[in-house]
Parts: structure tokens; C-alpha cells; sequence
């Protein structure tokens, strides 16, 4: 069942990936949900991304890197801690997570209207509250 769920993700996160606008395919998912986290939460430091994405610092100083070299998001330093240093999206970032938003969420909408019966909404519904379950256990790798 392990593999069968990694291996249904990773063909959605593709099909999701090609929905995409063309400027945003070349975004890995990890750049994309640096992205939303600025977008819903603010600006915030290097270590709060690391922590919040479960990655690295070094990851994520070369995810923030490479989204700074294309012009997605900036960094300052912490007006109350100059010592912090803020990352916070720009207007090209927001405008180009937005983009890929839209087209997501019309494909989503799309494929389940076409391949989920109204009888298995429901049950749709309570394999999404499990996946979120999932996605939010503490149970830590081997």
C-alpha cells in the first residue's frame, strides 16, 4: 500500500506539473512551496522555511538562491533584528504562483468532475482527510 500511494503521488505531482503556466514548469514543487508559504504566511527567515518544509538550511538557502536569481522573491534585513534576514515574495513571485494556482486547481476541477461520481465524492473527501493526516504525521524515517 506504501508504494502504491508514493507511486499515485508522484504521478499526480507530474500530471500537476504540467499544468502549469510555461514559465512556472521549470519550478521544482520545493520552489513552488516556498512560494505559498511567503504567499500565506509572510516574509519570514531562511530557518522558518527550513523548518516549515522539513528541509535543511542549505536547502533551503539554495532554493531561496535560485527564486532570488529569477526574481520571485527578495531578502532585507529584519528591520527589529538587523541581524535577521527576511525573505519575502515580490510581485513577480505572487503573480506567478497565482498563474499556477489557477491552472492547478481548473485541472483538479476538471479531472474530478470527469472521473469521480457524484456517489464517490464522499468517499473522495475522506481519502483527502486521510492524505492530510499523512502529510502532517511526526512519525520520523529510519
Amino acid at each position: 500500500m506504501a508504494v502504491r500511494l508514493a507511486l499515485v503521488i508522484k504521478r499526480l505531482r507530474a500530471r500537476l506539473r504540467e499544468t502549469r503556466p510555461d514559465q512556472a514548469k521549470s519550478l521544482p514543487i520545493s520552489q513552488l512551496a516556498i512560494l505559498k508559504r511567503l504567499r500565506d504566511d509572510g516574509a519570514t527567515t531562511a530557518t522558518v522555511l527550513a523548518a516549515a518544509e522539513h528541509v535543511s538550511q542549505q536547502a533551503i538557502a539554495q532554493q531561496v538562491a535560485a527564486l532570488r536569481a529569477a526574481g520571485l522573491v527578495q531578502t532585507a534585513a529584519d528591520r527589529s533584528d538587523r541581524r535577521r534576514v527576511l525573505v519575502s515574495m515580490t510581485n513577480a513571485g505572487r503573480k506567478l504562483f497565482d498563474a499556477a494556482v489557477e491552472s492547478r486547481n481548473a485541472w483538479l476541477a476538471r479531472a474530478i468532475a470527469s472521473e469521480v461520481s457524484s456517489k464517490e465524492l464522499p468517499t473522495l473527501a475522506k481519502a483527502i482527510d486521510l492524505l492530510e493526516r499523512l502529510a502532517a504525521s511526526n512519525v520520523e524515517p529510519r
